[in-house]
């Protein structure tokens, strides 16, 4: 067996060979999508460490890393038109860390990007809504649902923007309306289409009239132009045209006529 003795001086050589390496070799690497901030004695530099290695004083510096890749939150509450409906919000956005902030945001907000979302853009994400939707009464939240979604957004994206917090992107998922304005809605809808289908059935009845007016115009017209053009001359011609070349059998007072071709001439 190793007496205890030598194992100790072992062991203790072990730790001092690690600790010169460690000393000799002072690297720290930012990864792909973080930007790092480096603290000495605990206090943090005003400078940003892009992606790579970096070197830092052992003992006496450490590095902290900050995301700023793209993340996503989402988020559902309730909020008021300005009409006072009740209305239930559902939204899902798109934001980032701005890497030019990473040590302000770690110096005055928190030392990790989840946690900065956490105390600037969970409380700021449902005051944007409430405060746009108070705008628009429930009906507009329907019929120009993009118009307030661009509001929503553009609040957010100032509130965001004063933390190093970047708005990529915003979308209204859902808003939900108590059940008794849901069927108020779809009432008034069935009647505006109701209203439009009468309105173009009556105006296809008033073109089926013009139609049929214009028709019985025309032909008024070609009658009365005919017998304009009615002469004895042509009934005359008519009447030649509709001949067969056979001669009628009796005179007009029910007399037979005497069929020449059948009489026989006699010398």
């Amino acid at each position: 067996m190793v007496p205890k003795e030598k194992l100790i001086r072992r062991l203790a050589g072990v730790v001092v060979v690690g600790l010169g390496v460690w000393l000799v070799l002072p690297i720290a690497v930012v990864s792909a999508g973080n930007r790092g901030v480096v603290t000495t004695m605990g206090k943090p530099s005003d400078e940003v460490l892009g992606e790579g290695i970096h070197f830092v004083l052992p003992i006496f510096q450490q590095l902290h890393t900050m995301d700023v890749r793209i993340a996503k939150n989402e988020g559902e509450g309730d909020a008021a038109s300005k009409d006072l409906q009740q209305i239930r919000v559902k939204v899902v956005l798109n934001y980032h860390l701005d890497p030019a902030m990473a040590a302000r945001d770690f110096k005055d907000i928190a030392q990790n990007t989840d946690e900065i979302a956490v105390r600037i853009l969970e409380p700021a994400r449902p005051e944007a809504v409430k405060a746009v939707t108070a705008r628009f009464t429930a009906e507009e939240l329907i019929t120009r649902r993009t118009e307030v979604r661009d509001q929503i957004a553009a609040l957010l994206r100032e509130k965001l923007t004063r933390h190093g917090l970047v708005l990529d992107e915003f979308a209204i998922v859902n808003f939900s309306f108590s059940p008794s304005f849901t069927s108020a809605i779809e009432g008034k809808v069935n009647a505006e289409q109701e209203k439009l289908k009468a309105e173009r059935d009556l105006q296809r009845i008033r073109i089926e009239a013009d139609q049929k007016v214009a028709s019985a115009t025309a032909e008024a017209q070609s009658l009365r132009l005919q017998r304009q053009e009615v002469t004895p001359d042509v009934l005359a011609l008519r009447t030649i045209e509709k001949w067969d070349g056979h001669l009628p059998q009796v005179t007009g007072n029910g007399i037979p006529l005497l069929d020449l071709s059948r009489v026989a001439i006699r010398k």
